[in-house]
């Protein structure tokens, strides 16, 4: 089965997987990535971060389940890649997003930009893994089949697809649990309009190796891994190898990420401040308070 799905990735840039999930791994996943969708992170809160209008996303979702490192090591999904990628690939990036429902076309067609294209002379090789956690009937990912490795990575005008048949396009819908591979250089999108809120899980595979255009290397978008200890108990030392054990190539030491919007996090610094000052001022009264309070209902 596995050469079989290779196979079709290698000729259409997109393949559909078979379950590869049971019932309680999907949903100890949908649990676990539903809590960080609570409320956004912020000071002691971990949550969801936004940079855009009609999204969540959810970054290193390997330290909240299981289920995401079992998906991502799935025997099945492994040999695929080495397969298709060869025997250097590793897993560079874990994140998961929430499309708030839209009318609006937010999200165009495009090739993932990721490595240095004014040195490539080729076009590397990469693969991203995606998983439904909820049911997904609109807002569905879309893809060119046949449209990977023939240019580099790029924003693609609608223009350009004007003469695409329609039957080129494969928009996968599915219910939750539903997983597919895609080769990131093919031109793909996230449809419109999204009626329903879709959360999913994207897990990124290429070889660590090929240089990073500038912009994520100043963002440090592919970090090393974030995991969690307590799911990490059974690896073999090819799954080691895979989540990046030891390899340095990528780690940036004391990176700090450059501030988007320095007014509004000095406001809420100074909000914080406040609030914490009048917490002290307030301690006191509140615990004499609070005896008189345990007094009385003791009279």
């Amino acid at each position: 089965m596995a050469h079989d799905l290779s196979v079709q990735l290698e000729r259409d840039g997109l393949v559909r997987l078979p379950q590869i999930l049971t019932r309680a791994q999907l949903q100890g996943m949908q649990q676990a990535f539903q809590t960080r969708l609570q409320r956004m992170s912020w000071n002691d809160v971990s949550g969801f971060e936004r940079t855009e209008m009609y999204r969540h996303m959810v970054q290193d979702v390997l330290t909240l389940d299981q289920g995401f490192i079992d998906v991502a090591l799935h025997p099945l999904v492994k040999q695929i890649l080495l397969e298709y990628l060869g025997p250097q690939f590793q897993l560079v990036e874990a994140k998961g997003w929430r499309s708030i429902p839209t009318t609006k076309d937010f999200h165009g067609w495009h090739g993932d930009s990721w490595y240095d294209q004014s040195i490539a002379t080729d076009i590397p090789r990469e693969v991203k893994l995606a998983v439904y956690l909820t049911d997904v009937k609109t807002g569905a990912f879309c893809y060119i089949r046949g449209s990977h490795r023939k240019q580099h990575p790029r924003l693609i005008p609608g223009r350009e697809l004007t003469s695409t048949p329609k039957e080129q396009i494969v928009e996968v819908t599915g219910p939750a649990g539903s997983a597919f591979m895609f080769d990131t250089s093919g031109i793909h999108r996230q449809s419109t309009p999204v009626l329903d809120p879709r959360q999913a899980i994207f897990l990124n595979y290429h070889d660590p190796a090929v240089p990073l255009q500038l912009e994520d290397v100043e963002y440090y978008r592919y970090h090393p891994l974030l995991l969690n200890a307590s799911f990490l108990g059974n690896l073999t030392s090819e799954d080691q190898r895979i989540l990046g054990f030891g390899d340095k190539r990528r780690y940036q030491h004391c990176f700090a990420r450059r501030c988007r919007h320095p007014a509004l996090e000095t406001m809420n610094r100074s909000l914080m401040e406040l609030t914490l000052r009048v917490d002290q001022a307030l301690y006191y009264p509140r615990r004499a308070l609070s005896k008189v309070q345990v007094a009385l209902g003791r009279g």
